[in-house]
């Protein structure tokens, strides 16, 4: 039976894979995603891992990688709250919330949003925004998961999201959804872990409002200076395919590792190699941990790919049945500041 299962779930990353479109058709699709904000990751102990950890994450971490996680919480409720400091002075502020129901499963609950600034607002008439007049988007995401152990190799999850964009007079909404799977102990070696995940799958986006509101004189007849609204095209949203694998182990009674890999296929940019690994050391109520990660982009140059290397470090302080883990990443950047991101979970 397990080993039904696991020739399913290769056989399940191999069709997802073959059904997504091919490199020369990204070439031609590069930039063209709607709601690209749901590729930023939050979380800062798995972007220290540079992302790579599809198979190895768990708990409330899990809720953006992949909601399989979720089912292998280790704890009845789990909450977290982390910030990143994006480019171009962006603020990504993210808080999760997941709770164990019994042998119903897992719930989480999960908010992104983006802070872009004040920006100044400018028109045909004030090109220069001398007006004095600002405007601030609003972009948030909203998500509801389940996960659920199936059996004590195999975990399953799924995440509904709410995406709102609204910029000026003009706003857009849409939904998508997220599936993942885990298998622990692959063909029977205890620590081997196998993770797929498939996100941001839903119908295109397209804004609406106000703003597009355009005053002009028609082509032909004799009617006065009217408003007319501007169509907006439909972009489709940057669904992708990630698959994973990941070993964990321990070197020494209070000395654990974990190493991990994935691929992820984006049907509107290139593919993209990831590669991550974890040292723990534990003491009597402290654990800590030392993250390195990175990705690797083929098909662009070093120049296209402005992320490189990520690293961060984390530490859990266990007291009174309460888990409390304070965890930090940082990622570089070319052409903007580093990106940082501080994460503070709980766990009881």
């Amino acid at each position: 039976m397990k080993n039904r299962m696991l020739y399913l779930t290769v056989a399940f990353c191999v069709a997802l894979v073959a059904a997504f479109d091919t490199t020369e058709a990204q070439n031609k699709r590069v930039g063209s995603a709607a709601a690209s904000e749901l590729l930023i990751p939050v979380g800062a102990r798995d972007l220290a891992l540079g992302g790579a950890s599809i198979a190895s994450t768990m708990g409330v971490d899990a809720l953006f990688w992949n909601p399989a996680g979720l089912g292998r919480m280790t704890r009845d409720a789990e909450g977290m709250f982390s910030t990143m400091s994006y480019i171009a002075d962006i603020g990504v502020s993210y808080g999760a919330v997941a709770g164990r129901f019994g042998g119903f499963g897992v719930l989480g609950l999960s908010v992104k949003s983006l802070d872009f600034g004040e920006i100044p607002l400018t028109t045909t008439e004030d090109s220069e925004g001398e007006g004095g007049r600002f405007f601030s988007p609003t972009f948030f995401t909203l998500g509801l998961s389940y996960g659920r152990q199936l059996t004590d190799r195999i975990s399953a999850g799924v995440t509904l999201k709410l995406i709102s964009e609204t910029i000026d007079r003009v706003s857009s909404s849409g939904v998508a959804f997220d599936f993942g799977v885990q298998y622990q102990g692959v063909v029977g070696v205890s620590g081997l872990q196998l993770g797929v995940s498939v996100k941001n799958i839903g119908p295109g986006m397209k804004f609406d409002g106000p703003g597009l509101l355009r005053a002009a004189v028609a082509a032909d007849g004799r009617r006065p200076q009217q408003p007319y609204k501007s169509e907006a095209a439909t972009f489709e949203l940057p669904s992708v395919v990630e698959i994973g694998v990941g070993y964990s182990g321990s070197a020494a009674e209070n000395v654990t590792y974990g190493l991990n890999g994935s691929f992820t296929n984006n049907n509107l940019y290139f593919d993209e190699y990831r590669v991550g690994g974890e040292l723990g050391y534990s003491l009597e109520t402290v654990r800590l941990f030392g993250r390195i990660g990175s990705g690797f982009v083929p098909d662009v140059g070093e120049q296209e790919n402005i992320f490189g290397l990520t690293a961060g470090a984390g530490i859990t302080y266990m007291t009174g049945g309460v888990d409390l883990t304070l965890d930090f990443a940082y990622r570089q950047v070319d052409l903007f500041d580093a990106n940082t991101v501080v994460s503070l979970k709980v766990g009881f």
